[in-house]
């Protein structure tokens, strides 16, 4: 049984039902998973503080995952993009010469917000 940090476990039910959400489309395909019916699970998702951090914490696993494919894929999309730059076909280097542009730009965006953020978290532990 799977626990969620404050000491309670989730019955097998539960865990079936955490499963069934990451992995089907709906509450009652869901439901259905888990041997359990749909109001069972809604029930759950309203009213179970544990099952709810449960499967919160099990999606968040599931997009760190996610994210950490796309990063090992950056390198490659980048040089893809590079390869664009001089392809010999003019849109598609405009293409690849803008989504460069823009990620760069964002990228130096983010780093001025989290300087700024933490010169301001600094100032406020003083």
């Amino acid at each position: 049984m799977s626990s969620n940090g404050g000491g309670k476990k989730l019955s097998h039910h539960q865990e079936r039902a955490v499963a069934g959400l990451l992995s089907t489309r709906t509450i009652a395909e869901a439901a259905a998973a888990a041997g359990v019916s749909s109001r069972t699970l809604e029930r759950w998702l309203s009213e179970s503080s544990e099952f709810v951090a449960e499967y919160r914490a099990a999606r968040r696993r599931v997009v760190e995952a996610a994210v950490s494919q796309l990063q090992d894929a950056t390198t490659e999309a980048v040089d893809c993009l590079k390869r664009n730059l001089s392809c010999g076909m003019p849109s598609t280097e405009v293409r690849a010469a803008s989504v460069i542009l823009d990620h760069a730009l964002k990228a130096v965006e983010l780093y001025e917000l989290e300087s700024r953020l933490a010169a301001l978290e600094e100032g406020g532990e003083a």
